[in-house]
């Protein structure tokens, strides 16, 4: 993949994060997208997962606020974004899963409905109820888990995601 093909595929990215489309990430897409969530697996904002995912989700924000947001305006805008994620994952792609880590592992326990891990299913509405298309989100949930056993271990989801930036888009 070339530079130009590469930075127009983070771009694409940029909209998963602006969840109210605003033009830019903050601190509150991430905690929209928290509560969203939350509401998709009926979980309460004061229970003890709820509190996790909310310091998840603030842990998340910060790392990217760190990582994109040059301006120091608590903004991070698609152009920042592009930059930041483009000039850090092609060092170092896991870096962007590690920041995410405590986020993602706030969902995962949400999404882990019978305390056996989570399923295909369960990824793919946790990822719908982040805005993914239901299709994508099927497929995604699915690839998810790489070793077929039907649930998803957090290193997959940290592996997935991480790749979900780094690697080319399939031909649809």
């Amino acid at each position: 993949m070339d530079s130009a093909e590469y930075e127009r595929k983070i771009a694409s990215r940029f909209a998963a994060f602006d969840q109210d489309g605003n033009g830019y990430i903050d601190r509150e897409d991430f905690s929209g997208a928290a509560a969203a969530l939350l509401a998709e697996f009926s979980v309460t904002a004061r229970s003890d997962r709820g509190q996790a995912l909310y310091s998840g989700a603030e842990a998340f924000w910060q790392g990217m606020a760190g990582i994109a947001d040059v301006d120091g305006d608590q903004r991070v805008t698609r152009q920042e974004f592009v930059t930041g994620a483009v000039k850090r994952l092609r060092d170092n792609p896991e870096r962007f899963g590690e920041i995410a880590r405590p986020f993602l592992h706030a969902v995962i326990a949400i999404a882990d409905e019978d305390g056996n891990g989570v399923t295909p299913q369960a990824a793919a509405r946790a990822l719908r109820a982040l805005g993914v298309d239901p299709g994508v989100a099927d497929r995604a949930g699915a690839a998810l888990d790489a070793d077929g056993d039907g649930r998803i271990s957090e290193e997959e989801v940290l592996k997935g995601f991480a790749a979900y930036y780094v690697t080319p888009e399939q031909p649809q």
